[in-house]
């Protein structure tokens, strides 16, 4: 089975075209990180206009360089939540649009599932890898999301949030600190780079949520203790300073990550882990999963670095498991942002 998947939750317009065993024959996005740049952060309005003017050769991207024409595809996957509303609206419209012309059926997929099964991605290149089994426990820890979640099956039915943060989200907390420090948006990479370059033990920070038993968490504590530090004594001038305290801020910050998912994976007696968003590209993060998992005899799965940012192909996989299972959406799928779907979740609790 083909599918062809669109995903415009955020700031990246994807397109990609993926099998249903995972493979992935194209993978197309286009980046907005220049346009929001100027901002530090990611403007909605000028997001959707960019999807906007970009969905469609993207997709006729996808297609060519899968070297398929779009009446080969089975069905459409499109993320359909949660996101920007306006952002996540253009994919949803051109995705029906396309899936109308070509008269194929349409899938929603929600974008959180998609970064849950990435790492059953397989890209041109990877290393073949074995890919975990159910259940799984997953870390996904991105700029707008972070929680970890238990995974039963593919299914969105048999996946259940184990705790999430209580404020702000890991890599919001990179992006808050980079900006603090002046080094630019989007700053998770950046912190990791020169973190490689700080010693950690130079600053210690009060690690947030450290309670054992407990698997939610905090940022915004951490992300104050550097702003004050900041407001004493102003920007680092010379480099060690700046990378000693992106070390320090990523230190306490990966290890939190790491350590909580191991006690989920503990707590919930599930032997494989796997870490998933953008911010499980981070190298330190990475490598303090694998060795606690190691230490506590789990096995860790980390998807490869393309499929941990927000992309069409995970979107695909997802689809083509709804596909399979003949779950399609009808024509009146919406767009449905974070903040209507926490409405929908309370409501819904309520009728219970």
């Amino acid at each position: 089975m083909l599918i062809l998947a669109i995903e415009s939750s955020c700031d990246d317009t994807g397109a990609a075209v993926v099998r249903d065993d995972g493979a992935v024959l194209s993978d197309v996005v286009q980046s907005q990180i220049a346009l929001h740049t100027p901002y530090g952060g990611v403007i909605p309005e000028l997001a959707s206009r960019d999807h906007l003017k970009n969905a469609s050769h993207v997709v006729r991207d996808a297609l060519s360089r899968a070297g398929i024409a779009l009446t080969d595809v089975d069905a459409i996957a499109v993320t359909n939540r949660p996101g920007l509303v306006g952002a996540l609206l253009v994919g949803v419209q051109i995705a029906k649009g396309v899936a109308w012309a070509a008269r194929k059926p349409l899938v929603g997929v929600d974008h959180l599932v998609g970064h849950l099964l990435a790492v059953f991605l397989r890209r041109e290149g990877d290393a073949a890898v074995e890919a975990p089994s159910f259940p799984y426990v997953c870390l996904l820890a991105s700029g707008g999301h972070t929680a970890i979640y238990r995974v039963d099956a593919p299914d969105a039915a048999q996946i259940v949030e184990l705790g999430a943060t209580r404020d702000d989200a890991a890599g919001e907390a990179f992006d808050k600190v980079a900006k603090l420090l002046g080094l630019g948006y989007p700053g998770g990479p950046v912190i990791d780079r020169l973190a490689a370059q700080g010693d950690a033990s130079k600053f210690a920070w009060k690690t947030p949520m450290a309670q054992r038993g407990s698997l939610e968490f905090s940022f915004s504590g951490l992300k104050s203790q550097i702003a004050r530090h900041v407001e004493e004594h102003g920007i680092p001038s010379d480099a060690n300073t700046l990378a000693n305290i992106c070390a320090s801020f990523q230190r306490v910050a990966t290890s939190v990550l790491a350590r909580k998912l191991i006690d989920a994976a503990v707590q919930e007696g599930v032997d494989h882990v796997v870490l998933a968003g953008g911010v499980a590209a981070n190298r330190e993060l990475r490598a303090r999963v694998t060795e606690l998992a190691e230490k506590h005899r789990k096995k860790a799965f980390l998807p490869g670095l393309a499929s941990c940012t927000d992309n069409a192909a995970m979107i695909g996989y997802a689809g083509a498991i709804r596909a399979k299972a003949g779950e399609f959406a009808s024509w009146d799928l919406v767009a449905t942002s974070a903040t209507e779907l926490a409405r929908q979740t309370r409501k819904g609790r309520g009728k219970r």
